[in-house]
């Protein structure tokens, strides 16, 4: 495909094309495009049945005691209820909630032994997130907005026998819960994981494989693929229920069993993007994480230089098709195309592990076309104002409100071929005029003749053609098609001798002068069209059909209107003429061509 363009319609679409790449990259899309890939990317799936929930809920807190009165036995107790089987315990268990610092010495020893009897449990740590000042390895000074301000992780005892994991809650700018921090390094130490990561890894060696880390972003966040709905990963099993005995083994058996709050009390609940109406507990995160982990589903954010790059190739693309080259409709279907096809492609890569920005490339897309079909329209009405103000110099309001009607199809640069009636009229005795009066009176007469004369063609419909000293030319059928133009032609000439004779009449009671015109019409083919010079052009009929009109009108006597016997057979039965025979001889013209004198035009 050669691909063209003015230039002036290039430079609109390479700064349409900036300006969106420009916006995107801002991030002004950011929460309305989050939006989208909520919509389009998170939805309920069908859950393994490997992660279950035991709630620190309202029935622990009822049966146990507010949570702030527990000590470490509560959770030692639940610990010990879930090894009390060793032949059915967890394969992996998971306490969200942090135990940091020595609090009763008996019950710290008393939770650090019932975690170490049940074995793979992981215990909660968490970080302290700001802005500090930091140096580079090249010693310059920046602000580092993700620095670690405090760390707490699990009291020795406990930490001695568990794997401990993190259990920061990270949100997006918009408040939403989508991403979660795979790891940091406290204090330069050593690297700790999330909770969920751990638990995941965890229970993979328990089934005989390694789980590979999730692809992060240069902040270490990964996207999470949630399953369930809030409540999803909840059987309404309450941490007093294992205490107590009332859980079955099978329950909780070779599974990933989280313990945490379930308690709007705790406050420990968050917006994510599967339910953005819904608060999910902080658990139920942390076992949509796991399940995630587990099936595989690790979602990857492609580079936003890259899709940026592709934004901007997109929208170059567009702008050229809908604003140099395409009509609206055709515009209209490729804009349609171009966002199902990307929302479809994006789904489809959704699956395969990538992520896209949804809107990027559809709001683009929609502001071109737009854009397009204001800039179409702006165009449209600069043409039409051209075109009316152009014509209305040569034919009547009317005509010009037709073509406009019509369509500029019929004004094309060039000729073509119409059948037209041509009517040529001049001044009798005018250049003897001219030398006997003064210029301003030629003038004077010169100008109240033309304007009847002129006045007669619009009246009837006509293309006034051209003035040439006293002469005046106009046509019918041209630009747009007339349905009688013979008789047009006649009527406008019958209507210009009688005007003639009211103008002679004024003349001569003005300044004692007479005026005498002759009129030639004609009908035939002729080259219609815009003739001349790229810079200079003139809207004119050529060809022997306009010859001869020209002819009929020079042997025309003053009051006269001299006819060709085309136009007479045109008009026959509407008019009545008088044959002169041979007695007239048009230059030009062989024998035998007949012309006629109009004498009436019958109602």
């Amino acid at each position: 495909m050669k691909i063209k363009a003015s230039g002036k319609n290039w430079l609109i679409i390479l700064v349409t094309a900036v300006v969106l790449t420009l916006i995107a990259a801002s991030g002004i899309l950011q929460r309305l495009d989050r939006r989208a890939q909520d919509a389009l990317f998170q939805s309920p799936k069908a859950l393994s049945g490997r992660v279950v929930v035991i709630g620190i809920d309202e029935k622990a807190l009822k049966e146990i005691g507010a949570y702030n009165t527990w000590d470490r036995n509560v959770m030692a107790r639940a610990l010990e209820a879930l090894a009390a089987d060793p032949e059915h315990t967890p394969a992996v268990t998971a306490i969200d909630t942090l135990y940091a610092g020595q609090t009763d010495p008996e019950a710290d020893e008393h939770l650090a032994r019932a975690a170490a009897a049940l074995g793979n449990v992981i215990t909660a740590s968490s970080a302290a997130f700001g802005s500090v000042a930091a140096e580079n390895a090249d010693g310059q000074m920046y602000i580092d907005d993700h620095a670690i301000l405090e760390y707490e992780e699990p009291y020795e005892a406990l930490k001695a026998v568990t794997t401990t994991g993190h259990i920061n809650a990270m949100y997006d700018l918009d408040g939403i819960m989508r991403h979660a921090l795979l790891k940091f390094s406290p204090g330069g130490e050593q690297e700790v994981c999330s909770m969920a990561f751990e638990t995941a890894r965890l229970f993979a060696r328990h089934e005989g494989y390694e789980l590979s880390e999730p692809v992060t972003d240069k902040r270490g966040y990964f996207y999470v693929d949630f399953s369930a709905l809030p409540g999803g990963f909840y059987d309404e099993v309450s941490i007093a229920d294992l205490i107590s005995g009332r859980v079955p083994t099978d329950y909780f058996e070779d599974k990933v069993v989280f313990i945490g709050p379930y308690a709007a009390g705790l406050q420990d609940a968050y917006f994510t993007p599967i339910d953005r109406a819904q608060q999910m507990y902080g658990v139920e995160f942390q076992a949509n994480v796991v399940e995630a982990l587990l099936r595989g589903a690790v979602k990857k954010e492609v580079s936003d230089v890259l899709q940026l790059g592709l934004l901007f190739l997109v929208s170059l693309i567009a702008a050229w098709l809908f604003i140099d080259k395409l009509k609206v409709l055709p515009s209209t279907i490729v804009t349609v195309l171009l966002i199902v096809v990307y929302i479809i492609l994006s789904v489809l890569l959704y699956g395969q592990g990538s992520i896209l920005h949804v809107l990027w490339i559809p709001i683009s897309v929609l502001v071109i076309y737009i854009l397009s079909i204001v800039m179409h329209y702006i165009a449209s009405a600069i043409e039409k104002q051209r075109i009316t103000h152009t014509f209305e110099r040569y034919v009547a309001p009317e005509i010009v409100q037709e073509i406009l009607r019509e369509g500029t199809e019929n004004l094309k640069l060039g000729g073509r071929t119409c059948e037209i009636a041509v009517l040529f009229v001049d001044v009798r005795g005018f250049t003897t005029m001219s030398e006997r009066l003064s210029p301003e009176k030629v003038v004077y007469i010169l100008n109240k003749y033309l304007t009847m004369a002129s006045g007669c063609v619009e009246e009837n419909r006509g293309t006034l053609d051209k003035f040439v000293g006293d002469a005046m030319m106009a046509f019918w059928g041209a630009p747009i098609k007339s349905e009688d133009p013979v008789y047009l032609a006649v009527k406008t000439a019958k209507g210009i001798v009688e005007g003639a004779r009211r103008v002679s009449e004024e003349l001569k009671a003005e300044i004692g002068e007479e005026l005498n015109v002759g009129v030639g019409v004609h009908f035939g083919p002729a080259v219609v069209g815009n003739m001349g010079a790229q810079k200079h052009m003139d809207y004119t009929a050529i060809g022997d059909t306009v010859n001869t009109a020209a002819r009929l009108e020079a042997n025309a006597p003053g009051g006269m209107v001299y006819i060709s016997r085309t136009v007479a057979d045109a008009l026959e039965g509407r008019i009545t003429a008088t044959s002169l025979g041979g007695t007239v001889k048009l230059k030009g013209k062989a024998e035998g061509f007949e012309v006629l004198r109009l004498e009436t035009i019958l109602e």
